[in-house]
């Protein structure tokens, strides 16, 4: 009975013994969690601001450019409204105010460093700038009667013009037609013509870039030229 009791204490002092390492065992833990979280909370919390910081960078980023996009498509819309004009009102224009139209639909369509050049001496420019992507264009602008054509002659001057204004774009704007030949001639040399069809298109809103690979294309079929003759009467 003596010897039952003896191994009841023994056990009671195993587990005496045993928890007391346990608890030597956790609260060393502990002190070791504690210790490295003290040297490690500065770079924890500097690591947390700056992902705070670059998250909230890149909200702010994001916010600007749907902002700045909206605003740009707003801007764009009212140049439209507020430039808008039919071909008919432009057909009472003076030269220079047809010039300085052009020079507003290029600067409503993103082309920087836009001037009108026109003139007695003008070097056979009316209008020169860069285009968004930033090449240099150089434009002759020539308000004519829509009866009219525009001849090869003139397209051969604005190819002078380009050489001269080192351009790497040259552009022809008329209100009228352009003479077969000097649709061709603007094929072949990479001449945008922009003829009173196309003229319209830009002015309600069309960007420069869309014509871009127009290149004197589009007058239309012979139905297209009956119901400009018989409109015209030529």
């Amino acid at each position: 009975m003596a010897a039952g009791r003896g191994r009841r204490s023994a056990v009671r002092r195993s587990q005496e013994r045993l928890r007391r390492a346990v608890a030597a065992g956790g609260g060393a833990a502990l002190l070791l969690l504690l210790v490295a979280w003290s040297a490690a909370r500065p770079h924890v919390l500097g690591a947390a601001v700056l992902a705070g910081l670059g998250g909230a960078g890149w909200w702010l980023w994001r916010t600007d450019r749907a902002v700045r996009g909206a605003d740009r498509g707003w801007r764009r819309a009212e140049a439209v409204r507020a430039g808008h004009r039919t071909l008919t009102g432009i057909d009472t224009m003076s030269g220079t105010e047809f010039e300085e139209l052009v020079a507003a639909l290029c600067r409503r369509d993103g082309c920087t460093d836009v001037r009108r050049v026109g003139g007695s001496h003008d070097n056979g420019a009316d209008v020169t700038g860069r285009l968004p992507d930033g090449r240099a264009m150089v434009v002759q602008c020539k308000r004519y009667a829509p009866r009219g054509t525009v001849a090869s002659r003139e397209l051969r001057d604005l190819l002078g013009a380009r050489a001269h204004f080192g351009a790497d774009v040259a552009v022809f704007v008329t209100t009228t037609r352009f003479s077969r030949p000097s649709e061709a001639f603007a094929v072949e040399h990479g001449i945008l013509a922009v003829h009173r069809d196309h003229l319209g298109l830009w002015n309600n809103g069309a960007s420069l870039q869309s014509l871009l690979g127009v290149n004197g294309s589009g007058q239309g079929d012979r139905r297209h030229r009956a119901r400009w003759k018989k409109t015209y009467g030529t």
